[in-house]
C-alpha cells in the first residue's frame, strides 16, 4: 500500500468519522420520530431514513455507513418494541430490522466505488439506488423468508398470496424510494466533496 493513502476498508475510525456518525445517526432517528422520514406517494409511502446511512457510507467508507446502519437498525427494533404495529414482530428480529440496514453501507460504498472513476455523479447515484434497493428487498425478502406464513395471517390473507403482496411492496416501494435517494443523495453528497 502506498505512503499516505487510506485503505478502503478501515476498522480504525478517527474523530470526524466519529462525528459523522453520531450526526448522521441522529438524523435518522428524527426522521422515524417526528414522521418526516416518509414521503407520501401516490400508491405509497417511500422512506427516505436509510438516506444518512447512503451519504455516511459514500463520503466516509462501509464502516462509517455500516455503523450508522446498526443504529438505524437498533432504533428500528425499539421503535417496534415502543410503539408496536402490526408487523412488530417481524421488525424485533435483527435479520429483518438491523441485517439489511447494516448491508446498506456496504452495498452503497462499493457501488459508487465501482463506477466513481468513470463518472462521480453517476458513481454517487448508483451508490445511493443500490443503497435504497438493499433496504427494501432486504427487509422485505427477510419478513418473506422468515415469517411469510404470520405476515399472511397478520394481513387475512392467504399463505401463497403472501409472496405476491410482499414483492409486491417491494416493488411499489422499492423503485419510488430509490429515485427519492438519488435525487436527494447526489447534490448533498456533491455539496459535501465540494466543500472537503
Amino acid at each position: 500500500m502506498e505512503l499516505g493513502k487510506k485503505p478502503a476498508f478501515s476498522y480504525h475510525l478517527n474523530v470526524r468519522q466519529i462525528a459523522v456518525i453520531g450526526m448522521l445517526s441522529s438524523i435518522s432517528i428524527v426522521l422515524g420520530l417526528t414522521g418526516y422520514g416518509f414521503i407520501p406517494l401516490p400508491i405509497a409511502k417511500a422512506t427516505i431514513m436509510h438516506i444518512p446511512v447512503i451519504i455516511g457510507a459514500i463520503l466516509e467508507g462501509p464502516v462509517v455507513g455500516m455503523s450508522i446502519g446498526l443504529i438505524f437498525g437498533l432504533f428500528s427494533i425499539f421503535q417496534s418494541l415502543s410503539s408496536p404495529t402490526l408487523l412488530s414482530f417481524a421488525f424485533i428480529n435483527p435479520l429483518v430490522s438491523v441485517l439489511p440496514r447494516v448491508l446498506i453501507g456496504l452495498t452503497s460504498y462499493y457501488c459508487y466505488k465501482l463506477a466513481a472513476n468513470r463518472m462521480k455523479t453517476v458513481g454517487i447515484g448508483l451508490g445511493a439506488a443500490v443503497g435504497s434497493l438493499t433496504n427494501t428487498f432486504g427487509v422485505l425478502g427477510m419478513i418473506y423468508l422468515l415469517y411469510a406464513a404470520r405476515f399472511a395471517e397478520v394481513n387475512g390473507i392467504s399463505a401463497a398470496t403472501s409472496a405476491k403482496v410482499i414483492f409486491g411492496i417491494a416493488l411499489t416501494n422499492g423503485l419510488p424510494e430509490a429515485v427519492v435517494a438519488v435525487i436527494i443523495t447526489v447534490p448533498v453528497i456533491l455539496a459535501v466533496m465540494k466543500r472537503k
